[in-house]
């Protein structure tokens, strides 16, 4: 009886271990951390849950720009990822990347998976399709931006809590009243870049660089410099010279000033909802951008940022079709409404908005629609999104540029001319080396 069950028990461990085995490997670079790294972990966990054939292996690769340059090393020496997570900025170098990428739309269709282009909401799906009509990566953490601001903050200023300031006026207005009241840093921006020059841009309907903002060519220039554009920069640093302004870092590093209630206004992602709703120890809300009400046409709508999966050339069709089944799973209404509850990035498909809504999300978690309803307004050629080449540079050059400003080391046009000027010369380079 004993060597049977020994007998058993190996058998056992050889069926398990094949099965092991057989499991086909798909290894995604991402750039996710905190809430939204747990968040990226749990959608591979599930997947793999759901079937038996392949395992998602999320890897995090460091922020943004640091993973698409791990994945270019990585794909040059034969080892790049499966897939891998793109920040919508880096949507023209990739689209570029001839050989490098195999468009999402091809892997769906060569592995007999059902994928309409669509079923996706259309200014998400817009980006990232090609001029030919091909899906060339998958959307997936899309985002655009929103302002956040601390009800408990507004109510020892005396400020209304109900009802968040909707014009920049009305902004200063409010942090004036948040910094007389003892507030230290009433407004703070992340993302300065994107939130304060390219949603600024589309929202006030202006535009942000020429051939509708590099989608209708690869000659395209910068128009940041524009009375608009100058006016706004010109009261954000004479807010900062009044403490009503407190420049808080690059990138996302403003939003922990938020979340620990230190500043009482920012303007950042609709994908940092769930970083607030978990960790934010005050009552707090959600609201569209400000805009100037004396500009025609605006509020118009905001752009897309957040990210896509690309898929990297050089796989196995095995690996192929493994892909494409994840790609399947991310995009069903139940897990991309579950997703855009948790996270407040955007649901990718209409279907996941009427689910979500129907649920009775939006009117218990009130803002929690406005990342939507800012991106499916109608669009226009100033509005429809931003795409230019080496825009990871130029998103640099305009950091060190505004942060000349708020330092008062430089006036707005000073800036905005030389964001310009610089930012062409890195279009131009774009630009001669894809002549192609």
């Amino acid at each position: 009886m004993r060597f049977k069950t020994l007998a058993l028990v190996s058998a056992l461990a050889a069926t398990l271990s094949t099965s092991a085995l057989a499991q086909t490997e798909i290894q995604w670079w991402h750039s996710m951390t905190a809430v939204n790294g747990e968040w990226v972990n749990d959608l591979a966990r599930q997947f793999n849950e759901s079937q038996k054939d392949f395992k998602i292996v999320p890897t995090y690769k460091g922020q943004y720009d640091e993973s698409m340059t791990a994945a270019i090393a990585a794909f040059r020496a034969g080892n790049a990822p499966h897939i891998l997570q793109v920040f919508e900025v880096g949507t023209a170098t990739m689209m570029a990347s001839k050989g490098a990428i195999v468009p999402a739309g091809q892997v769906m269709k060569d592995a007999g998976e059902k994928f309409d282009p669509a079923a996706y909401i259309p200014a998400v799906a817009g980006y990232y399709t090609a001029p030919n009509g091909q899906m060339l990566s998958f959307p997936f953490n899309s985002s655009t931006t929103v302002f956040y601001f601390n009800k408990d903050a507004f109510k020892a200023a005396g400020l209304p809590t109900d009802k968040a300031p909707a014009t920049w006026p009305e902004v200063v207005a409010a942090a004036a009243k948040l910094k007389a009241s003892g507030h230290k840093c009433p407004f703070t921006t992340a993302w300065q870049n994107w939130t304060q020059l390219e949603s600024f841009s589309a929202w006030h309907n202006v535009e942000f660089a020429t051939k509708n903002n590099g989608l209708s060519g690869l000659d395209t220039r910068l128009k940041v410099n524009s009375p608009l554009h100058e006016r706004h920069i010109e009261n954000l640093a004479s807010m900062a010279k009044q403490g009503l302004f407190i420049y808080k870092g690059r990138s996302n590093i403003p939003e922990a000033s938020f979340v620990s209630g230190e500043c009482a206004m920012i303007a950042t992602s609709s994908g940092f909802y769930g970083n607030v709703a978990k960790n934010a120890k005050f009552a707090y809300g959600l609201t569209a951008l400000p805009y100037y009400p004396d500009v025609p046409g605006a509020p118009q709508n905001t752009v897309i940022g957040g990210a896509s999966l690309w898929v990297m050339a050089g796989k196995k069709s095995e690996e192929y079709k493994g892909i494409a089944k994840f790609f399947s799973f991310i995009s069903t209404p139940e897990v991309q409404s579950a997703s855009h509850k948790r996270t407040g990035y955007l649901p990718i498909t209409t279907a996941a908005y009427q689910l979500t809504d129907k649920s009775g999300f939006y009117k218990q978690n009130p803002g929690t629609d406005v990342a939507v309803t800012q991106m499916i307004r109608k669009v226009t050629d100033k509005s429809r999104g931003i795409r230019l080449g080496n825009y990871v540079q130029i998103r640099a050059i305009e950091d060190e540029e505004l942060e000349q400003v708020w330092s008062g080391k430089k006036t707005a046009k000073e800036a905005l001319d030389a964001i310009v000027t610089r930012g062409n010369e890195q279009l131009e380079r774009f630009q001669k080396a894809n002549k192609g």
